[in-house]
């Protein structure tokens, strides 16, 4: 057991140093509200779709719904990386881009077992990474161009505490705070370009406008689940969870300045307009339903949707953008041939796969987005614990609705460790 927690302090060293400077994959729809949202699935919900509401596992930590949590009977620790490469296409050039990040570092303990379960957590919550260029003329000036360009890094990070209690045999219910943290920075550029007889260009200023925001503040969100054993045929089961995220008035601090550089980048003037300013934004209520069936410890099939009303929606600077509901739903199917197999170390993997889809709550050229994925996985057993990797492959936006779109894959690769801990002994 030692080695074990020896692991999970060198994880969260440097998962914390990871939260300071890692990023996503570059892509310019995150520039539409808080940046591109990770959500709450680890790597084993990933190769399933991303469900996970009325799925639960005695062996892996169900982040998506806190009432699942009294399914965990011992103490788990999942550790997990998140690989991903994007090629984003406008119609007439391409980029490609791509990054890894650690993904979640998360614990689970039963208080009272198969009764209470807590656990904690680290997690990213949303990232912001995105370069746009854009270049003009001047009204009614055949010899001045404008470049304009927008560049905008950072993100939000989330450190949780959620509990899962059973109040029935049946049915379980959960509650789970979050504090977010973090910054998200924005740049935008303007350099003037005047042309000269000789057709010299000549660069006279840039100016700067930074916008920096502080953000630190807690949501909360509860879950329930319900289940039926037995209902067509032995150890058949039924299941339907349920959960919801509250609306919350997030205070944030907003720096907001205006500088002058040269050509060669040097600092020539600058001005602060807002230093640490109390601001605030709205995150949206958002309610999922999930509903699962399925033999225990032999095969699962479930599927989920998450509706977010981001209709009230405002930034972190005060301005309202046009904005509708966003829908994320998933389906997805799990199958262990036999986990208790000694003979065949195949039979014992658990295999994953399913599909998901995804209508973002903004709107780019007056059209929606959308986000449609498959997804594949596998949990690789190592005695009592598992090595989960799972991989997405999917496309969002469309060149002719958006005029933009985003061809990716996502790798998932995670760590779970099963251990007993915080047993009392009765024999030494």
């Amino acid at each position: 057991m030692l080695h074990i927690k020896r692991f999970f302090l060198l994880c969260l060293a440097v998962f914390a140093a990871n939260l300071a400077s890692g990023q996503v994959a570059n892509s310019p729809f995150s520039t539409f509200g808080l940046g591109d949202t990770y959500g709450n699935g680890l790597a084993q919900h990933q190769g399933m779709g991303g469900v996970g509401i009325s799925n639960p596992s005695s062996w892996y930590i169900n982040n998506q719904n806190p009432a699942l949590l009294t399914y965990n009977y011992v103490t788990t620790f999942q550790a997990g990386m998140i690989l991903e490469n994007r090629t984003i296409n406008d119609g007439s050039s391409t980029l490609k881009t791509g990054t890894g990040n650690l993904n979640y570092l998360v614990l689970s303990f039963p208080v009272l077992s198969g009764k209470w379960t807590s656990s904690i957590g680290l997690t990213p919550y949303t990232s912001a990474n995105y370069k746009l260029r854009t270049t003009g003329r001047v009204l009614n000036d055949l010899t001045t161009t404008v470049s304009r360009v927008q560049t905008g890094s950072g993100g939000l990070n989330q450190f949780y505490w959620s509990n899962g209690v059973r109040v029935h045999k049946n049915v379980a219910v959960g509650f789970r705070a979050n504090y977010l943290f973090g910054s998200i920075d924005s740049e935008k550029t303007e350099t003037i370009n005047f042309l000269n007889p000789s057709d010299a260009r000549v660069i006279i200023y840039e100016p700067l406008l930074v916008d920096k925001s502080y953000v630190k503040d807690f949501t909360f969100s509860s879950g329930v689940y319900f289940h039926k054993d037995s209902l067509t045929k032995k150890n058949f089961r039924i299941g339907a969870g349920l959960v919801y995220d509250f609306s919350a008035n997030v205070n944030a601090n907003r720096t907001l300045r205006i500088e002058q550089r040269s050509i060669n980048g040097s600092l020539i003037d600058s001005t602060t307009l807002i230093r640490n300013e109390p601001s605030s934004f709205t995150l949206p209520q958002s309610f999922g339903v999930g509903l699962s069936a399925g033999i225990p410890g032999r095969w699962t099939v479930a599927g989920d949707i998450m509706i977010s009303d981001y209709t009230a929606f405002t930034g972190i600077n005060g301005v309202k953008t046009p904005t509708t509901k966003g829908i994320k739903s998933g389906l997805g199917f799990e199958y262990i041939p036999n986990q208790t197999s000694a003979a065949n170390y195949l039979r014992r993997i658990t295999y994953r796969t399913g599909v998901s889809y995804e209508r973002f709550p903004y709107l780019v050229n007056g059209n929606e987005v959308t986000d449609l994925g498959i997804n594949f996985g596998l949990s690789l057993p190592v005695g009592i614990s598992t090595l989960d990797l799972s991989l997405k492959v999917g496309k969002r936006g469309s060149i002719t609705q958006n005029s933009i779109d985003e061809n990716y894959f996502k790798f998932y690769f995670g760590m779970t460790f099963n251990d007993r801990w915080f047993i009392k002994r009765k024999f030494d």
